[in-house]
Order: C-alpha cells, then structure tokens, then sequence
C-alpha cells in the first residue's frame, strides 16, 4: 500500500473514538478495565474501515482496506514482539512452577534490608533491561518476583508494577541493544556512544531521585524476620537470561534457553515431569493471549490510520509550529511523543518522526546526537505511561490490576519526563554544533 502524503485529522477518529469509549466506560462503572481493550482497538477499526481517506488519496476497496490491516497487523517487528510474549509467557509459567520466583526472591528479602526493597526492585530492573535491551523482556522477567515481594511486604501492587515499569524504561532507553536506541541512532547517523553519553547525563538526576524517593518511601510491612530459604539451583534460569543477555544474544534465544532450563530443573526436583512440564508451558503461553491478539488488531489499525492521514497530520501540524531552536527541540519531542501514543510502538513512532526530525534538525542547525537522544527519551518516558501500551498491559495482566492503576507509580519516567524537558530548555549538556556533528555530512554519515 501507497500512503497518503496528505494529512487528515479524521484520520486520528479511530484512536479518538478508542480513548472517548475507554474514558467513558471506565467513568459510568468506576472500573478503567470494565472496557476490554480487544473490543475497544476492535471497534475502533470499524470505525477506520468506515471513513473515508482525504482528497486526493486513491480510494480503496474494502477488500484492500482488509489486506492493508493485515499488512499492518503482520509486520515482522510487530509478530517478533508478539512472539516474544509468548516465549515470556511460557518461561513465567515453568519459572513460577519449579520455585525460581520464589528463590529470587527470599534471595533479595535475605539481602535487603525492608526499607531498601523497593529501590532494590528498581535497580535490578534497570540491570535487566540495560542487558536485555527490551522492556517486555525485563517486565515479563522481573513482575513475579515483584508481585510475590508486594505480598510478602504489603506493598501496594500498583507501586511494585510501576517500579518494575520504570526500570525496565530504563534499558529501553539506554540499551546498546534497544530498538528504540538503535533506530533513534540510525535515523540521525551518529553512534551509539554520542547519544548515550547525552542520554546517561540528562537522566542520572531522574535515577539518583527516584532512588532516594523509594527508598524513603513508608513501606506497610509485615516484619521481615525468619529465614527466607533460596536454592542457588533454582536461580539458574534467571542467570542464564542475565548473562546471556549481557553477551549479546537475541531475546527470543534467551526466552528459549530460560524456558528449556527450568524444565530441566523443575524435573531433576521432581516439581513436575517433563510431560506436566508441557502444561505450565501452555498456561504461560495462554497468558500472553489477550496481549498478543490486541498488538496484532493495533498493527493493523495504524496501518489504516496511516492510509487515513492520521500520523501525516500528527506530523505535519507540529512541524508547520516551529519557530526557534528551544521550539524545534520540543516540536521533535511533542511529534514523538504523539506518534508513540497513536501507536503505542516507540520504535515506529522513532522510525516515522525520523526522516521529520531530520528536516527540522537541518532547518534549525541541531546537534544531530541532541536529535537523537531526543527522539529516544521522549519516545520512551511516554510509552511507560500509556496505559493501553505493552508494557503496562504486561505489568498489569501479571499483577491482576488495572494498567490505568499503575500509571501514578510510575516516578521514573514522570522524572525522565522532568529532565527531558529541562535538556530542551536549558539546552544542557551543551552541544556545540560543527559541519561534522552537524546535518551538512548527514547523508555521507547514513552511508557510512
């Protein structure tokens, strides 16, 4: 499919009507999840295949609005990511049944003191998806061990999601190996290590702070004594998706390796045979269900957004609004930031607002590592905050919550928020723009 150049602001009714039902439901009930979110993105492509493109955009069929869904809902990073839950899925199912959950965390519970489980949450996320370089990854991993640590302490549940939440933001920004930062990277030609010392500078503050807040927060616990038995066997699993993930090797391998290992284990324990086995397998898969089937019905209902001008006029009406250095900055962020809540995808929002950000960064002379490390921060505080975005259906499907619930908890990435707008309006850390840093040797850079 040809998409429009043109914009349309109909284009954007889909999402429109999706949040006004979503909003509505949730304030006649009380319940922000009496709306079932595959019937909500499901209506909301009704409504998509029902309106009409703008003037001037080669009108489809039914029959091609419905290959152009398809189109959208199988692109081949969109069932990557869906894959992904699944192979999550099952690890949770095996890794609950053979005790790893429980042995991480009596490990932390033995380790930490009461008042430093929270901030220990936190930096564990952190590590996880610094290595792993997917936030779904880290949430999938670490959320159990975060539901079982807010029982045993009282937590509230919606604290412990929106720590992991924040942690696992955390990698998806700064990871080597993040999408999100090798596309905000890629689209601007500079190299990993520019936009991450950009990056790491601006949110170091957001880290030490939302640290200090967790650790000074009043935890209502129960008293921490007796002993927390772990078994340091039953830890391997967990081990080996860190240390492989640290190496380098791909999601999908480590989620195999993890699934494959704690089989083994459980059935060297006798926690289940090998054919049982099968059945946690399946029960964790069955998990990832809803989720996958709602990412696939949003894929496609983009697509038909994109054919419907919806992201053109996204795009087009922040970048006609430009008038200085400080509003181009803030004009990339704010363009971002609505693709990533149109399409709850930060790496195709980076993707789409790139080549945009690249006319803007050359008009208005730019850093091209400060572009890029703004397209990475704002697409990445924002998606830890859409509530019908992966990560936060994730932490809320495993933590039996509401993800509207959770939003509130998560500080990270209200401080990262902070501090990306600070990066744009104090124009700190200062770069100082030359014809090599520059959009004069851009294309010459993309080449190389």
């Amino acid at each position: 499919m040809k998409e429009t150049k043109k914009g349309s602001i109909k284009g954007l009714l889909p999402l429109i009507v999706f949040l006004i039902l979503y909003a509505l439901t949730g304030i006649v009930s009380g319940k922000f999840d009496s709306m079932p979110l595959l019937v909500g993105m499901i209506l909301a492509s009704m409504v998509a295949f029902g309106i009409a493109p703008p003037q001037g955009t080669k009108k489809m069929s039914f029959s091609e609005k419905v290959m152009a869904f398809c189109k959208g809902g199988g692109e081949p990073t969109l069932i990557m990511m869906v894959v992904i839950f699944i192979l999550a899925g099952a690890f949770q199912g095996v890794a609950s049944k053979m005790h790893a959950v429980s042995s991480v965390t009596n490990l932390g519970l033995s380790i930490l003191p009461a008042n430093m489980i929270l901030p220990g949450i936190f930096v564990i996320g952190c590590i996880l998806s610094f290595a792993m370089g997917t936030s779904m990854g880290t949430i999938t991993a670490l959320m159990p061990v975060a539901v079982d640590v807010a029982v045993k302490t009282g937590v509230n549940p919606a604290l412990m999601a929106g720590i992991v939440v924040g942690g696992a933001m955390f990698g998806d920004n700064l990871s080597f190996i993040s999408a999100t930062a090798i596309a905000s990277v890629q689209t601007q030609g500079v190299e990993q290590r520019e936009k991450f010392k950009l990056n790491i500078i601006t949110y170091l503050p957001a880290i030490i702070i939302n640290i200090i807040l967790l650790a000074i927060y009043p935890i209502k616990t129960v008293v921490l004594t007796g002993s927390y038995s772990w078994n340091l066997v039953d830890l391997i699993p967990y081990i080996l998706v860190i240390v492989l993930s640290l190496v380098g090797l791909n999601v999908m391998p480590v989620m195999i390796i993890g699934v494959a290992s704690g089989i083994v284990i459980g059935v060297i324990h006798g926690d289940f045979s090998l054919i049982g086995s099968m059945q946690y397998v399946q029960s964790g898969m069955a998990s990832m269900e809803d989720i996958a089937i709602i990412s696939i019905i949003v894929g496609g209902l983009v697509e038909l957004m994109k054919y419907l001008g919806g992201i053109q006029w996204l795009m087009d009406t922040l970048g006609k609004q430009t008038k200085s250095k400080h509003g181009a900055e803030f004009s990339i962020g704010a363009l971002v930031t609505l693709l990533c809540v149109a399409t709850t995808n930060n790496t195709i929002a980076i993707i789409t607002v790139g080549p945009l950000a690249t006319e803007i960064g050359r008009k208005f002379k730019l850093s091209r590592a400060r572009v890029s490390t703004l397209l990475s921060m704002f697409a990445t505080h924002v998606q830890g905050l859409i509530p019908y975005a992966g990560q936060l259906l994730v932490a809320g499907g495993m933590a039996k919550i509401s993800p509207i619930a959770i939003v509130p908890w998560v500080w990270y990435c209200y401080l990262t928020l902070i501090m990306s707008l600070l990066f744009v309006f104090l124009d700190f850390p200062k770069v100082k723009v030359t014809p090599e840093n520059g959009y004069d040797h851009f294309e010459e850079d993309l080449v190389n």
